[in-house]
């Protein structure tokens, strides 16, 4: 390597390709960026003679271009979504990812942190349904190499990325009862889990706003998955006959329903009507397809993945920040026949 190499810097690249030093990162990592932009960044590293060092760079920094995602269960399609998102953003910004799933606790999320202590790993994208005193203390500790997705203390000094799924559990049971509903069961998910007990939350607020009562026997719960959904509609059935509506605490546990009703006879959306949470990409190809409350899962990922990179970065003193995501409504096939556009959520 020339020393006039050696003196040549990203920067020198950004200024005379017309671009930011983020963009030429982009294009030497491979990362989806426009060919004319493309074109700019490669000619002028070739102009310059600019030869990147990463293994240098990475010395320098006590570093290792590596982030991780860590997930409840990477068999929840909400998540490959979410990770597909973080990938993407992580690859802008040079960064490799990691992917890690706890299998919902079966894996020690603390464990999962060393990662971070043994310099394994540069920073860590966080999701946990059950963040206990013991992982909390972690995160402090870890501070600002970590930052969360979920919800989490007020007072923890960490990045975060909220979403009110409570919130959007209301706009869910909400859009049933306007289309005359009046006994709205609830398909809850993993109890003592941080989503549950939100979207519980949700549900309640909603039917009392609306003068309906809370009823016992139309709520039930399971897994976070498709089976929790299907054996929760004969119980279901059998305490409440006249129920004409499900609301499912996710999307997976909804199409679990949606099956089990069609193998009893029952029509949606004219028998019961059915909404699920999260919009993953089954929702709308079930038959029929199914309406659900997004929580924006690629938003967050992303907005997360760039917060921990600016953390990560040479500007690292701010406070810690909390970016709140609006859910929004999807109105399918699965609540009313007659589909309109999708409702904004949020509020």
């Amino acid at each position: 390597m020339s020393d006039r190499a050696k003196s040549v810097t990203i920067v020198d690249v950004a200024k005379l390709a017309g671009v930011s030093p983020g963009t030429v990162s982009r294009v030497l990592n491979h990362a989806n960026v426009p060919s004319d932009t493309r074109r700019r960044v490669r000619a002028a590293v070739a102009e310059l003679g600019y030869v990147p060092n990463h293994a240098a760079r990475a010395l320098k920094r006590r570093a290792t271009d590596q982030i991780a995602l860590v997930v409840p269960d990477i068999g929840n399609p909400v998540y490959v979504q979410m990770a597909k998102s973080v990938q993407r953003a992580a690859a802008e910004h040079g960064y490799q990812l990691s992917l890690i799933s706890t299998e919902n606790g079966a894996m020690d999320e603390r464990q999962v942190l060393l990662g971070l202590d043994q310099r394994q790993l540069d920073g860590m994208v966080l999701v946990s349904l059950r963040p206990g005193p013991a992982l909390l203390r972690r995160i402090r500790d870890a501070g600002d190499r970590v930052c969360l997705i979920g919800s989490f203390p007020d007072d923890l000094p960490v990045d975060a990325v909220r979403v009110d799924s409570g919130r959007g559990a209301a706009l869910g049971v909400d859009h049933l009862i306007d289309q005359g509903r009046r006994h709205v069961a609830f398909v809850n998910g993993t109890a003592g889990t941080v989503p549950a007990a939100r979207r519980a939350q949700g549900y309640r607020d909603a039917l009392l706003a609306r003068g309906l009562p809370v009823r016992p026997e139309l709520l039930a719960e399971g897994a976070f998955a498709m089976q929790g959904g299907y054996r929760a509609v004969d119980a279901l059935l059998a305490r409440a006959p006249e129920l004409d509506a499900v609301f499912c605490a996710n999307d997976m546990m909804a199409l679990g329903v949606l099956r089990r009703l069609r193998e009893l006879g029952r029509r949606v959306p004219e028998d019961v009507a059915v909404v699920g949470m999260d919009d993953i990409d089954m929702a709308a190809m079930s038959a029929p397809t199914l309406t659900t409350v997004s929580l924006q899962a690629e938003e967050r990922g992303r907005a997360a993945t760039e917060l921990l990179v600016e953390r990560l970065g040479p500007a690292s003193g701010a406070a810690p920040r909390v970016l709140h995501v609006l859910p929004r409504l999807v109105v399918r096939e699965s609540s009313t026949r007659h589909v309109v556009l999708e409702e904004p959520g949020g509020g």
